[in-house]
C-alpha cells in the first residue's frame, strides 16, 4: 500500500474532483490537470486527467524538487505561466525543460486549518491564456473546494470512527452484563436452597424475621439478573 494511500482514497472519494478537473481543461485547453499531495520530499499524483499522455496515475510519484509545485509550496504562491519561452522567470527554468510544458499553473490546496495539502495544477505542451482573472478565479475556487472537501472526508471518517468505537463500547458492556448475569444467578440459586432449608427447622420468632427479610433480598437479586439477562438477549437479537 502506497504511503500517502489515505490521502490518495480521501481525494478519489470526492466524487466532484473528476468534474473540476475535466472543467479546468475545457475553460483552459490544457492537455493534463492533477490534484497532487506536495510535501517537502514527496510529489504524488492524487487524481489525474490527462489528455496528452503524460502518463501520471493516482499513487504516481514526481522528483518533488523537479517540480514547481515544490516552490508553490515552499514560498507559498501561486505560479501561472502562459509561455515558458517568453516567461523571464522561468523561461530558464529546469522544471519546463525537463516536462516539456509551455503553459503551466498551480494552485496551493489548503486544509481548514489553513495547512498545506498539495495544489492543483495543470500543464499544456502549447502556450495558453492563463493569467488572467476568469482562469485565476476559477483556479482558487476549485483549490478552496476540494481542502472543503478534504475536511468534509476528515469529518464523516472520524464520525464513522467513532461510531464504530461506540459500537464496540456497547457490545463489551453488553458482554459484561451478560457475563455478571449468569455469574449472579448460581449464587443466588444457593442462597434460595440454603433458605428453604433453613424454614423447615424450628425457628424463633427473630430467626423467621431475618429469613423473611433474607427471602425478599433474593427474590429482589432474582428479579434484577433476570432483567439483566433479558436486556441483553434483546440487544443481541437472541
Amino acid at each position: 500500500m502506497h504511503d500517502f494511500q489515505a490521502d490518495i482514497d480521501a481525494i478519489a472519494r470526492n466524487k466532484m474532483i473528476p468534474t473540476l478537473l475535466e472543467t479546468v481543461l475545457l475553460a483552459t485547453g490544457m492537455g493534463f490537470a492533477a490534484v497532487a499531495r506536495v510535501t517537502e520530499s514527496r510529489w504524488v499524483t492524487c487524481r489525474a486527467v490527462d489528455q496528452i499522455s503524460f502518463g501520471l496515475t493516482p499513487g504516481d510519484e514526481l522528483d518533488v524538487e523537479s517540480t514547481l509545485c515544490h516552490e508553490v509550496r515552499q514560498f507559498d504562491q501561486e505560479i501561472v505561466i502562459d509561455d515558458v519561452n517568453t516567461d523571464p522567470v522561468y523561461v530558464n527554468h529546469h522544471c519546463p525543460a525537463q516536462y516539456g510544458f509551455r503553459g503551466y499553473i498551480s494552485i496551493p490546496i489548503r486544509r481548514a486549518d489553513g495547512s498545506f495539502f498539495g495544489t492543483l495544477c495543470a500543464i499544456d505542451p502549447e502556450p495558453r491564456k492563463l493569467n488572467n482573472d476568469r482562469v485565476l478565479s476559477m483556479f482558487r475556487l476549485f483549490a478552496q473546494m476540494i481542502g472543503e472537501g478534504l475536511e468534509a472526508d476528515e469529518a464523516l471518517s472520524d464520525s464513522t470512527s467513532a461510531l464504530r468505537d461506540e459500537r464496540k463500547r456497547s457490545y463489551v458492556q453488553e458482554r459484561f452484563i451478560a457475563i455478571l448475569a449468569h455469574d449472579l444467578r448460581n449464587p443466588v440459586q444457593a442462597l434460595t436452597a440454603g433458605l428453604k432449608m433453613m424454614e423447615r427447622r424450628e425457628l424463633d420468632d427473630r430467626a423467621k424475621e431475618v429469613v423473611g427479610l433474607m427471602r425478599g433480598s433474593v427474590k429482589r437479586m432474582g428479579l434484577l439478573i433476570e432483567n439483566l439477562l433479558d436486556q441483553a438477549r434483546q440487544r443481541s437479537g437472541g
